[in-house]
Protein backbone atom coordinates (compact mmCIF):
# COMPACT_ATOMS: atom_id res chain seq x y z
CA UNK A 1 0.00 0.00 0.00
CA UNK A 2 1.54 3.36 -1.34
CA UNK A 3 2.13 6.04 2.06
CA UNK A 4 -0.74 8.28 2.38
CA UNK A 5 1.11 11.26 1.08
CA UNK A 6 0.95 9.34 -2.25
CA UNK A 7 -2.88 9.23 -2.35
CA UNK A 8 -4.64 10.23 -5.57
CA UNK A 9 -6.73 12.86 -2.86
CA UNK A 10 -3.48 13.41 -1.13
CA UNK A 11 -1.27 14.71 -4.51
CA UNK A 12 -4.63 16.32 -6.39
CA UNK A 13 -5.43 18.20 -3.27
CA UNK A 14 -1.76 19.48 -3.42
CA UNK A 15 -2.54 20.06 -7.43
CA UNK A 16 -5.26 22.09 -6.10
CA UNK A 17 -3.52 24.45 -3.80
CA UNK A 18 -1.30 25.08 -5.94
CA UNK A 19 -4.05 26.40 -8.80
CA UNK A 20 -5.53 28.50 -5.71
CA UNK A 21 -1.65 30.33 -4.90
CA UNK A 22 -0.60 30.25 -8.09
CA UNK A 23 -3.88 32.68 -9.19
CA UNK A 24 -2.91 34.91 -6.14
CA UNK A 25 -4.82 33.32 -3.37
CA UNK A 26 -3.98 32.18 0.19
CA UNK A 27 -5.56 30.39 2.59
CA UNK A 28 -6.46 31.59 6.08
CA UNK A 29 -8.65 30.86 9.20
CA UNK A 30 -10.71 33.26 11.34
CA UNK A 31 -13.24 33.42 14.67
CA UNK A 32 -16.37 34.87 13.09
CA UNK A 33 -18.12 34.40 16.74
CA UNK A 34 -20.18 32.63 18.51
CA UNK A 35 -16.83 30.36 18.87
CA UNK A 36 -17.07 29.67 14.79
CA UNK A 37 -13.82 29.48 12.92
CA UNK A 38 -13.99 29.36 9.02
CA UNK A 39 -11.07 28.27 7.22
CA UNK A 40 -11.15 30.48 3.84
CA UNK A 41 -9.20 31.45 0.51
CA UNK A 42 -8.62 35.20 -0.19
CA UNK A 43 -6.54 37.28 -2.06
CA UNK A 44 -3.05 37.05 -1.22
CA UNK A 45 -3.16 41.32 -2.22
CA UNK A 46 -6.48 43.02 -2.35
CA UNK A 47 -7.33 45.24 -5.33
CA UNK A 48 -9.78 48.08 -4.45
CA UNK A 49 -9.87 48.03 -8.06
CA UNK A 50 -11.50 44.96 -8.75
CA UNK A 51 -14.97 44.05 -7.76
CA UNK A 52 -15.51 40.85 -4.65
CA UNK A 53 -16.54 37.51 -6.13
CA UNK A 54 -17.43 35.07 -3.00
CA UNK A 55 -17.80 31.01 -4.15
CA UNK A 56 -20.06 29.12 -1.69
CA UNK A 57 -19.60 25.35 -2.61
CA UNK A 58 -21.72 22.46 -2.31
CA UNK A 59 -22.69 20.09 -0.32
CA UNK A 60 -19.83 17.17 -0.40
CA UNK A 61 -16.44 18.51 -1.77
CA UNK A 62 -14.56 21.31 0.27
CA UNK A 63 -14.22 24.59 -1.55
CA UNK A 64 -10.57 23.49 -2.69
CA UNK A 65 -11.93 20.78 -4.63
CA UNK A 66 -15.14 22.36 -6.03
CA UNK A 67 -14.31 25.83 -7.43
CA UNK A 68 -10.33 25.41 -9.24
CA UNK A 69 -11.76 26.43 -12.82
CA UNK A 70 -13.60 29.27 -11.58
CA UNK A 71 -11.06 30.38 -9.61
CA UNK A 72 -8.35 30.36 -11.93
CA UNK A 73 -10.55 32.05 -14.71
CA UNK A 74 -11.77 34.78 -12.47
CA UNK A 75 -8.50 35.73 -10.27
CA UNK A 76 -7.16 37.85 -12.84
CA UNK A 77 -10.55 40.03 -12.59
CA UNK A 78 -11.54 39.89 -9.35
CA UNK A 79 -10.86 39.70 -5.32
CA UNK A 80 -11.92 36.09 -4.85
CA UNK A 81 -13.14 34.81 -1.85
CA UNK A 82 -13.67 31.19 -1.19
CA UNK A 83 -14.96 29.93 2.07
CA UNK A 84 -15.27 26.26 3.42
CA UNK A 85 -18.90 26.05 5.13
CA UNK A 86 -19.16 24.77 8.74
CA UNK A 87 -18.59 21.54 8.97
CA UNK A 88 -16.66 21.27 5.94
CA UNK A 89 -12.61 21.40 5.29
CA UNK A 90 -11.02 23.30 8.94
CA UNK A 91 -14.44 25.44 8.93
CA UNK A 92 -16.07 24.59 12.88
CA UNK A 93 -18.52 25.90 15.02
CA UNK A 94 -19.23 24.76 18.88
CA UNK A 95 -22.65 26.19 17.92
CA UNK A 96 -25.41 23.61 17.64
CA UNK A 97 -27.06 25.53 15.34
CA UNK A 98 -27.50 23.66 11.67
CA UNK A 99 -29.39 25.39 8.85
CA UNK A 100 -28.22 26.87 5.95
CA UNK A 101 -29.09 30.24 7.36
CA UNK A 102 -26.57 29.65 10.18
CA UNK A 103 -24.05 29.12 7.25
CA UNK A 104 -24.86 32.39 5.38
CA UNK A 105 -24.52 34.17 8.66
CA UNK A 106 -21.07 32.83 9.40
CA UNK A 107 -20.02 33.55 5.38
CA UNK A 108 -21.41 36.77 5.76
CA UNK A 109 -19.54 37.70 9.24
CA UNK A 110 -16.68 36.38 7.80
CA UNK A 111 -16.96 38.81 4.94
CA UNK A 112 -17.82 41.49 7.19
CA UNK A 113 -14.67 40.77 9.76
CA UNK A 114 -12.76 41.00 6.61
CA UNK A 115 -14.10 45.03 5.72
CA UNK A 116 -15.43 42.91 2.66
CA UNK A 117 -18.61 45.58 2.14
CA UNK A 118 -19.79 45.01 -1.48
CA UNK A 119 -19.81 41.53 -3.46
CA UNK A 120 -21.00 39.44 -5.58
CA UNK A 121 -22.06 35.19 -4.49
CA UNK A 122 -22.15 32.38 -6.68
CA UNK A 123 -23.48 29.26 -4.46
CA UNK A 124 -24.02 25.60 -5.66
CA UNK A 125 -25.96 22.81 -4.60
CA UNK A 126 -25.70 23.59 -1.07
CA UNK A 127 -24.18 26.70 -1.50
CA UNK A 128 -27.14 28.09 -3.63
CA UNK A 129 -29.21 27.89 -0.35
CA UNK A 130 -26.54 29.75 1.41
CA UNK A 131 -25.86 32.41 -1.22
CA UNK A 132 -30.14 32.51 -1.63
CA UNK A 133 -29.79 33.14 2.14
CA UNK A 134 -26.86 35.73 2.42
CA UNK A 135 -28.39 37.72 -0.31
CA UNK A 136 -31.82 38.01 1.16
CA UNK A 137 -30.45 38.79 4.49
CA UNK A 138 -28.18 41.21 3.57
CA UNK A 139 -29.63 43.06 0.68
CA UNK A 140 -27.65 46.17 1.05
CA UNK A 141 -24.26 44.05 1.03
CA UNK A 142 -25.29 41.67 -2.01
CA UNK A 143 -24.82 43.33 -5.63
CA UNK A 144 -25.37 40.15 -8.02
CA UNK A 145 -26.20 36.40 -7.26
CA UNK A 146 -25.85 33.00 -9.23
CA UNK A 147 -27.26 30.00 -7.84
CA UNK A 148 -26.42 26.80 -9.82
CA UNK A 149 -27.88 23.20 -9.12
CA UNK A 150 -29.90 24.23 -6.56
CA UNK A 151 -33.46 23.82 -5.37
CA UNK A 152 -34.35 26.81 -3.48
CA UNK A 153 -38.10 26.87 -5.19
CA UNK A 154 -38.55 23.27 -4.17
CA UNK A 155 -42.06 22.76 -2.08
CA UNK A 156 -41.91 21.15 0.95
CA UNK A 157 -43.76 17.79 -0.47
CA UNK A 158 -40.67 17.67 -2.79
CA UNK A 159 -38.81 16.61 0.36
CA UNK A 160 -41.16 14.19 2.07
CA UNK A 161 -41.21 12.33 -1.50
CA UNK A 162 -37.51 12.05 -1.48
CA UNK A 163 -37.29 10.98 2.16
CA UNK A 164 -40.39 8.53 1.21
CA UNK A 165 -38.57 7.01 -1.21
CA UNK A 166 -35.62 7.28 0.70
CA UNK A 167 -37.50 5.26 3.66
CA UNK A 168 -35.60 7.74 5.95
CA UNK A 169 -37.74 8.11 9.11
CA UNK A 170 -38.34 12.01 8.49
CA UNK A 171 -37.10 15.03 6.70
CA UNK A 172 -34.24 17.09 8.60
CA UNK A 173 -34.31 20.67 8.32
CA UNK A 174 -30.34 20.26 8.04
CA UNK A 175 -27.90 17.80 6.18
CA UNK A 176 -25.94 17.63 9.27
CA UNK A 177 -25.63 14.17 9.91
CA UNK A 178 -27.29 13.02 13.46
CA UNK A 179 -27.61 8.86 12.86
CA UNK A 180 -26.83 6.31 10.37
CA UNK A 181 -29.43 5.71 7.91
CA UNK A 182 -29.25 3.43 4.72
CA UNK A 183 -27.00 4.90 2.55
CA UNK A 184 -28.34 3.08 -0.44
CA UNK A 185 -31.76 3.96 -0.26
CA UNK A 186 -30.44 7.70 -0.07
CA UNK A 187 -28.08 7.34 -2.56
CA UNK A 188 -30.86 5.67 -5.24
CA UNK A 189 -32.95 8.85 -4.94
CA UNK A 190 -29.64 10.95 -6.17
CA UNK A 191 -28.87 8.60 -9.19
CA UNK A 192 -30.04 6.77 -11.78
CA UNK A 193 -28.30 3.93 -13.53
CA UNK A 194 -27.99 4.38 -17.24
CA UNK A 195 -30.44 2.27 -19.73
CA UNK A 196 -27.57 0.66 -22.26
CA UNK A 197 -28.15 1.63 -25.86
CA UNK A 198 -30.95 -0.27 -27.76
CA UNK A 199 -29.72 -2.74 -29.42
CA UNK A 200 -26.41 -4.03 -27.59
Amino acid sequence: MAPSFLSFASLYSFYLRHCFTSSGLSQKSINVGDETTIHFWAPTQLRQSKPNLVFIHGFGPVSLWQWRQQVQFFAPDFNLYVPDLIFFGDSTTKSSERSEIFQAESVAKLLETLGVEKYSLVGTSYGGFVSYHIARMFPERVEKVVIASSGVNMKKKNNEELVKKAKLEKNRRSYAATKTFRFESFAGCCSVQAKPPHGS
